[in-house]
């Protein structure tokens, strides 16, 4: 028989060894991306437009349409995730429409990218007659990322104190109020988390932005604001492919000389994007939650 503390620190030894795996793992993955893309990325590479048949291209226009769709993104599938999250925390009866609704949830979250994909080119291409636009790419993205934000913020909400909730409706404050101004303080940093997970999919999706956003960028015009102008770059009715589609593009069917040179930039550009974003929107939450701890 082992004794329970060599049992412990067997475990505590499996678990190191473990970590310490995916730890070395991700160093290696990414020493290796930016050892091969670091020395492609400078200026010109971040603004000039991609080339056709020559060399020297960049990826300006690509990386303002991988974080305009985000933002797009985000801002529908923020306040739904949130909301539906809510719902099934706190107003949701034990019944066949909430199973229902959990249900859809979890088939939703369970969707490969190509299905979304083709389902979001019959819908958003194809029966809408919008052709290839961002805005399609981003409802794509939101059929991903939606289940993800309804799950963690109903988790991250049951996860406050009983005695927070109990105490505020104690007092006769609604249940609403209890929701905004007790709950969701408190849920913040586990919302948070939902979201830069969903954010960090939505960086690295290419097959459901390719049959949605397209696979070809118009030229655009940045002294240009008009949202309804195809050559606006903040219309979000125009094509336009991503850095993600780009990489898959320039190793699958590109002619360009210096192909695989653009794409070890791209890909070190994008991994790079994903890490400053990850870094903002913690400190934007850790800032966000203090600020409404003090005003309680």
């Amino acid at each position: 028989m082992i004794s329970p503390k060599t049992a412990d620190r067997i475990a505590t030894v499996v678990f190191s060894v473990i970590a310490t795996f995916f730890v070395v793992l991700l160093l290696g993955l990414l020493g290796y991306i930016f050892y091969r893309g670091l020395p492609v990325i400078d200026w010109h590479f971040l603004t000039s437009p991609p080339k056709t048949m020559e060399a020297g291209g960049g990826v300006g226009i690509q990386l303002f349409n991988t974080v305009y769709v985000l933002v797009l993104s985000l801002l529908i599938t923020v306040p739904l995730g949130v909301g539906g999250g809510i719902y099934l925390a706190e107003f949701a009866r034990r019944g066949p429409f909430t199973e229902l609704v959990r249900l859809a949830v979890e088939v939703l979250a369970s969707l490969p990218s190509i299905v979304v994909g083709l389902f979001g080119f019959l819908v958003f291409v194809y029966y809408t007659g919008w052709k290839f636009t961002l805005l399609g790419g981003a409802l794509a993205l939101t059929i991903f990322n939606l289940p993800l934000i309804v799950r963690v913020t109903e988790d991250a909400l049951r996860a406050v104190p009983r005695d927070q909730r109990e105490a505020s409706l104690a007092l006769g404050v609604t249940r609403w109020h209890t929701v905004v101004h007790v709950l969701l303080p408190s849920a913040v940093p586990g919302i948070l988390t939902g979201i830069i997970l969903a954010s960090g999919r939505a960086f690295g999706e290419a097959a459901a932005l390719m049959f949605t956003a397209g696979m070809t960028t118009l030229p655009l015009d940045f002294s240009n604001w008009d949202l309804f102008s195809p050559s606006s770059p903040l219309s979000p009715m125009r094509p336009g492919e991503v850095l993600s589609v780009h990489i898959w593009k320039l190793n699958a069917e590109s002619l360009v000389p210096d192909r695989l040179r653009i794409s070890d930039g791209a890909s070190a550009l994008l991994v790079l994007v994903v890490l400053l974003y990850n870094v903002f929107a913690r400190w934007l939450g850790r800032a966000f939650y203090r600020r409404l701890t003090a005003s309680e």
